[in-house]
């Protein structure tokens, strides 16, 4: 009898550990820590994985995420969820790894709701020291009065017919 206590009380205990939910309300108090986490939680070296749980806390459920591209000539639009970028782009990031850089942001707010203009680099790795790219990320947010939650994330790669206008990029 007291060997099945025992058993069931350890049984007991890695469920509800198992079930313990990590808080992540730091990461999502402000603007500034919610785009921070953003950026940090799509970086890492090459084999190094991300946290896509805390990646997914950041959007709201309705989020999208949108990249502008371009096929056949064409300028064209990607809406995806982020389940969508995580089967999609999550393995790409892992198998040759990937470095999101902010380096100029302007914000601006009205209320609950925020954008933030968001400049980039990206390296492959954090010693590389000519980007892969640079471009601009365009997040909404929405604050619903207990954290931020990203609405959409929209963004462009810097081309060499659309280089990153000046006022976007840091003041020398």
């Amino acid at each position: 009898m007291k060997n099945t206590f025992l058993i069931l009380f350890f049984f007991i205990s890695i469920t509800l550990a198992a079930q313990e939910k990590i808080d992540y309300s730091t990461k999502v108090s402000s603007i500034d820590s919610t785009v921070a986490t953003l950026y940090a939680v799509i970086s890492g070296d090459k084999g190094e994985a991300r946290d896509w749980n805390l990646f997914k806390h950041l959007f709201h459920k309705e989020a999208k995420l949108i990249p502008i591209g371009k096929k056949d000539n064409k300028i064209t639009v990607r809406y995806m969820s982020t389940e969508d970028y995580i089967n999609t782009s999550g393995p790409w990031l892992i198998d040759n790894g990937f470095h999101e850089i902010e380096i100029q942001r302007e914000t601006q707010t009205f209320g609950n709701f925020a954008h933030v203009f968001s400049t980039y680099e990206s390296y492959k790795s954090k010693d590389d020291e000519k980007p892969l790219m640079r471009g601009i990320n365009s997040i909404q947010l929405l604050n619903d009065g207990k954290r931020w939650w990203i609405i959409n994330l929209y963004w462009k790669q810097e081309t060499e017919k659309n280089p990153i206008p000046e006022i976007y990029l840091p003041k020398e």
